[in-house]
């Protein structure tokens, strides 16, 4: 998933690009408006896009950008002002993010927002492809390789949340709140014994990766 990062502050930019290549994302910067309007012809999946810039305001930059991408724009900025906010969202944005920010909410809203966004060249599919692995969420069946694999409700769940983004990681913290409807941090055991068990049914222990301090991801 490549995401276009709209920012002008090169301490800002760097580090949150390190964040997000740890978090499974591909990333590109553009340090000005320009650039940003330049680099939509590379299709990213989604702009992360910073409204204090040194050549465009970043609203006109938001409308513009938004007239020729139909793409997720999730605004991250200092402005905290409330009609600032509403004048962003009105203006095509999807969602609005005030620095300073917790890396985890991020992560979190850029999840949300894509969810919400058709996949990229597909109408409404159900199937979901990792590899060899095959996920139908209309009738919960997942194979590898065409074979069927038996799997419990909760483990196809992660299976269909992981396989949503391939190669995407998704905290700890997202998948007990989408598969198991909780922040209880004591949930983080159930969690690996369902990874572990899931593991083993498909019979490809390194499909279901580990990051270490993060999360999980599914192999590409």
């Amino acid at each position: 998933m490549l995401l276009l990062i709209v920012e002008d502050d090169d301490h800002v930019a760097s580090a949150l690009a390190a964040v997000l290549g740890r978090h499974g994302f591909d990333t590109e910067r553009a340090r000005t408006g320009a650039q940003a309007l330049e680099a939509l012809s590379h299709d990213p999946d989604l702009v992360l896009l910073d409204l204090g810039l040194p050549d465009t305001d970043g609203f006109d930059l938001c409308r513009r950008m938004r007239q020729r991408y139909d793409r997720p724009i999730l605004v991250v900025t200092a402005r905290t002002d409330t009609r600032a906010r509403i004048h962003g969202l009105n203006l095509g944005a999807d969602d609005y993010v005030v620095k300073p920010y917790d890396v985890g909410e991020l992560i979190a809203r850029i999840h949300a927002v894509a969810r919400r966004s058709a996949p990229r060249g597909e109408t409404a599919t159900p199937t979901r492809h990792a590899g060899p692995i095959s996920v139908d969420v209309d009738s919960r069946e997942a194979t590898v390789d065409g074979r069927p694999v038996q799997l419990t409700r909760k483990e196809f769940d992660l299976l269909a949340m992981l396989a949503r983004q391939p190669g995407v990681v998704f905290s700890r913290g997202q998948i007990l709140s989408e598969v198991w409807s909780t922040h209880w941090q004591g949930s983080q055991r159930t969690l690996e014994v369902h990874v572990a068990s899931l593991r083993t049914k498909l019979g490809l222990p390194d499909a279901v990766q580990t990051v270490r301090g993060v999360g999980y991801r599914l192999r590409p």
